[in-house]
């Protein structure tokens, strides 16, 4: 059972082409109660948005498109500019995949050190003697 939500274009404009990732977990804890989370919330009304079980019971395919010839693609204008349409929203896929599956969206410019002291591993001798 595929969950789907669509925003519809406005006008009969053609829609892009489907980017697709395999997220770990089933379809109704990607999109809990049809919510996107947060890295999609920032291109609603500019994109539909399916997710239905992965082949072989491997956890979830998320897929996102444009919608075609909607004003609401201007939303995203700023990363338009200079930039691919479609590898920004590879992007949000990647983020979206990150947050569902770490809960946290990664970064490659961010230490070790920087994580939240509960997420970090504890060092052998590294308790505070007092």
């Amino acid at each position: 059972m595929a969950l789907v939500h669509r925003r519809r274009a406005a006008t009969g404009a053609r829609p892009g082409r489907w980017q697709v990732v395999t997220v770990t977990g089933r379809p109704e804890q990607v999109l809990p109660g049809g919510r996107w989370p947060e890295p999609l919330r920032r291109l609603d009304g500019a994109v539909e948005v399916w997710a239905r079980p992965a082949p072989g019971g491997r956890g979830t395919e998320l897929a996102v498109r444009p919608l075609g010839g909607t004003p609401a693609l201007a939303g995203f204008a700023a990363h338009l500019v200079g930039d691919d349409p479609g590898r920004y929203l590879r992007q949000v896929l990647r983020q979206t995949r990150q947050l569902l599956e770490t809960g946290e969206v990664l970064r490659a410019d961010r230490s070790p050190l920087d994580r939240p002291a509960a997420r970090r591993p504890r060092r052998p001798g590294s308790e505070a003697t007092g």
